[in-house]
């Protein structure tokens, strides 16, 4: 969320940001409804002042007639200012819907472009795969060395379903220790957090409204969060930070839900889009500085990136263009992992900077050296999926005897080199 005063200086601004987000957003509106909300606001203030003055009448009155006067205005005032209330609440109601869906302001770095077609490579890491032999797909090598159930995953969780057995899970295991090696030289602070997770900090975040036919919901009106980010950037909701300890830095893992809801998730077979995974995420608060935003930016980038090189799997970074990004996000890379089967790159990371967008939503604030409250800036970024890193490592590291070479760095938790 914007600063309403920042809003109505920079119309122009916002109108652009939301072309260049591809975000269908009248800020002529949100404008008119602000006009409606100041009028209202201060009709109902000048109506409350009246009546602490009669009030303070009725205590201070010099005769019995006065103070009837005053009492019979006091009840009159008792009306209309309860008018006046549900006018401005009803105003408020209008304007909070309206609020929650500017569109944060994109840096001049990021791209033209309508969707993740028009991504910018940056960098391009490691040499694509070339087989002497016929290669296979994951999903075929999987099912081969009895590494994963599709079919009774299906039957037991419905669409997308899965089960990961024998070295499919070892070696999901061993990935989520080797990452937590790497990412926790980082300083970061490790934690688990909840995957359900209440309407507040989805709304806090930017996942609502506008991302809600991609969210399970719960009868008790909570949701399960896609990221470990929700719950992470929920903790500190409503607190005021000390500037000293900032930067705050998180590494978070939770089991992670996605419905899938949109075309991008029709056509993609396998363990790349499924309901249900894992995932851990690195976050960031930091102080309100643009500057600070932009280095952390490129530090989360980076630690993924240099995960990834140590699995020896050849990757694309990307810039996001406006068209690709969220509703909060200043500017996104992706970093997007060879898949020699569909002779293509598939996104594994994503990594967000958003300056106050999230924390002004969560109300998470600091001292700065003035004394002055400001909001932090915060930044997100994937560490590790899984299962969808199986999809590239599987298919990058296949023999022709159809065994699985295990990457050096996953060895010491595998026990092995070799998987069939």
């Amino acid at each position: 969320m914007l600063d309403i005063k920042f809003i109505r200086e920079n119309a122009d601004l916002i109108k652009e940001a939301a072309r260049k987000k591809k975000i269908d957003f009248d800020i002529a509106e949100l404008l008119s409804v602000d006009d409606e909300r100041r009028t209202a606001l201060a009709t109902f203030e000048e109506m409350r002042a009246k009546q602490n003055a009669a009030s303070e009448g009725v205590n201070t009155a010099a005769t019995a007639e006065e103070r009837v006067k005053l009492i019979t205005e006091l009840r009159l005032l008792k009306d209309d200012i309860a008018k006046a209330e549900d006018k401005l609440k009803e105003v408020m109601k209008r304007w909070q819907l309206l609020m929650v869906r500017v569109p944060n302001i994109p840096d001049m770095s990021v791209p033209e472009g309508d969707s993740d077609a028009d991504n910018k490579e940056v960098k391009v890491w490691g040499e694509k795969t070339k087989f002497s032999f016929t290669p296979k797909s994951h999903i075929e090598i999987m099912m081969k060395h009895d590494m994963v159930d599709l079919e009774r995953g299906t039957k037991v969780a419905g669409f997308r379903g899965y089960f990961l057995k024998n070295d499919g899970a070892l070696l999901s295991y061993a990935i989520w220790q080797a990452a937590l090696a790497h990412f926790m030289k980082k300083q970061f602070v490790p934690m688990i957090v909840p995957s359900l997770v209440r309407r507040e900090a989805f709304l806090g975040t930017g996942y609502l409204p506008q991302g809600e036919e991609d969210l399970y919901k719960t009868q008790d009106g909570d949701y399960l969060a896609g990221t470990a980010e929700v719950a992470t950037m929920g903790y500190y909701m409503d607190e005021v930070l000390v500037k000293e300890d900032l930067p705050k830095r998180f590494l978070s893992f939770s089991p992670c839900f996605r419905r899938e809801a949109g075309s991008h998730g029709k056509d993609v077979k396998g363990l790349i889009r499924v309901h249900e995974f894992f995932k851990l995420e690195q976050v960031v608060l930091c102080e309100a500085s643009h500057e600070q935003s932009v280095t952390f930016h490129e530090e989360l980038n980076r630690n993924t990136e240099e995960f990834i090189e140590s699995l020896g799997i050849p990757y694309h970074t990307v810039v996001n263009c406006g068209g690709d990004l969220g509703l909060g996000q200043v500017k996104k890379y992706d970093i997007e992992l060879w898949v020699p089967l569909e002779e293509t790159y598939r996104e594994i990371s994503s990594a967000s900077y958003f300056h106050d967008f999230q924390t002004r939503r969560l109300n998470i604030r600091y001292k700065d050296a003035e004394g002055k409250m400001r909001f932090a800036h915060s930044l997100n970024s994937t560490a590790i999926p899984t299962p969808r890193l199986l999809v590239s490592l599987i298919e990058n590291y296949q023999q022709e005897d159809g065994s699985i070479v295990i990457p050096e760095v996953l060895r010491p938790y595998m026990g092995k080199d070799k998987i069939g």
